[in-house]
């Protein structure tokens, strides 16, 4: 499908409904523009949502990976009884 669009003043574009519509692309949804040569490809972009964690939380987490004293010894063994 082709179609002719115009760019507004302010650089932005309206995508044809018809080509919305048949691609799925809903208000809201990110767009990738690629230069390809003299070409622009647009695609949609996969969104994933991150979460983020304070400095408090990952150093709680830290302490609570940490081995103790018997199992550090455990895998020391083991890992001399594998490399013998």
């Amino acid at each position: 499908m082709r179609e002719n669009i115009i760019v507004s003043r302010r650089g932005g574009v309206s995508l044809p409904g018809r080509m919305r519509k048949r691609l799925g692309i809903k208000p809201g949804d990110v767009l990738i523009v690629e230069e390809r040569g003299s070409e622009l490809v647009l695609r949609p972009a996969a969104v994933i949502e991150l979460d983020t964690y304070s400095d408090e939380q990952i150093t709680a987490w830290d302490q609570e990976d940490q081995l103790s004293e018997m199992e550090h010894l455990a895998i020391r063994d083991r890992l001399r009884a594998i490399a013998s």
